[in-house]
């Protein structure tokens, strides 16, 4: 809104004016956005109105949105100036964080250095990824600092996304020599019926998340090559008895459709150099009636161990279609 007209839905009497320069103007043509389309976006979430004079862009409305806005415009420039772009996400994130996330360390080296003190973002061979949320920000830093890291939380917060990013980025950088993507093998509240092809085939559809994760953040001939020569790898959790798991980043989604015993036999699995990240949602469990959730239990018993962290989600970090926070906020209130 660039009129010099103020919204109905901002009162004239507790209007409150926040100014902003940004000495370069190529950088603030970005800033705005196609048909300022950045700014509508800012203004449609904060309630206020965002005005151009010359190179300042001024925020117009009451005093704490007027001033969150101005942080995330400064936090959206400082973006640009790194030489990165200003897409949807950048200002979803932006905006749940209020602007505050701007690391001070360097955005270059080894990533487990960066995040002593610096910038929280992972990087991986096709995209950078940056947590949107509080939650998501200190979840990551625990995927990075801890060798067992639990996510417990309900779809669409970023648990396994997120988990995932950070074994292809430790493995790239050679602190991990595998990555071990694990699922149980439980249907979703239907029955399938018996699968056509190999053991691959029946498994593979069980999977596919972990596959489709993969994709976002390695070009598909190197991940065909790795898969190839199991350097990546993605079984269900029934394949991991026996195993010792040692110099690995190790994965186990839907964590709670694992019983007790599955989820004894996974956690000791974990070997010398490996790090291990369970993820799951309390609110999906499709054992059995009676069967308990091995996720559960493994909260219950090891939530006092230091060297393990926990950390958990709402319906407030969910990052997919706002309705889906929706959504699970309908279902939660009615438990």
């Amino acid at each position: 809104m660039i009129s010099g007209e103020l919204p109905q839905t901002l009162d004239p009497s507790v209007q409150h004016e926040e100014v902003v320069e940004f000495p370069d103007n190529r950088l603030l043509i970005d800033l705005c956005g196609e048909f300022d389309r950045n700014l509508a976006e800012i203004e449609q979430n904060l309630s206020v109105q965002i005005m151009r004079r010359g190179n300042q862009l001024v925020a117009v409305g009451e005093e704490a949105p007027a001033k969150e806005a101005v942080a995330v415009l400064q936090s959206l420039y400082e973006r640009l100036e790194t030489g990165k772009t200003v897409e949807h996400g950048d200002i979803d994130r932006e905006l749940r964080m209020g602007g505050s996330d701007k690391g001070t360390g360097s955005r270059d080296g080894d990533q487990l250095e960066m995040f002593k003190g610096g910038t929280v973002e992972i990087k991986t061979r096709k995209k950078l990824v940056e947590p949107r949320t509080e939650a998501q920000k200190a979840y990551v830093r625990a995927l990075f600092s801890k060798e067992l890291a639990f996510g417990i939380g309900p779809a669409g917060t970023g648990k396994t996304y997120l988990a995932v990013a950070a074994g292809v980025s430790m493995f790239i950088e050679g602190h991990v020599d595998r990555i071990i993507l694990s699922r149980p093998a439980v249907e979703a509240g239907e029955k399938l019926g018996y699968l056509p092809g190999d053991m691959k085939d029946k498994v593979d559809p069980y999977m596919q998340p972990l596959y489709d994760a993969l994709n976002d953040f390695l070009p598909g001939k190197q991940l065909a090559k790795l898969i190839e020569d199991k350097r990546i790898e993605i079984a269900p959790l029934a394949f991991m008895r026996g195993r010792t798991l040692a110099n690995a980043f190790v994965v186990l989604d839907e964590a709670q459709n694992a019983t007790s015993m599955q989820m004894k036999m996974f956690l000791t699995r974990l070997g010398e150099g490996s790090r291990m990240v369970i993820t799951g949602d309390r609110s999906q469990i499709d054992l059995p009636r009676g069967v308990t959730s091995g996720l559960h239990d493994a909260e219950r018993l090891l939530k006092t161990i230091p060297d393990i962290s926990f950390s958990y989600f709402s319906a407030k970090d969910v990052v997919r279609h706002p309705l889906v926070a929706a959504i699970i906020e309908a279902y939660e209130a009615d438990t």
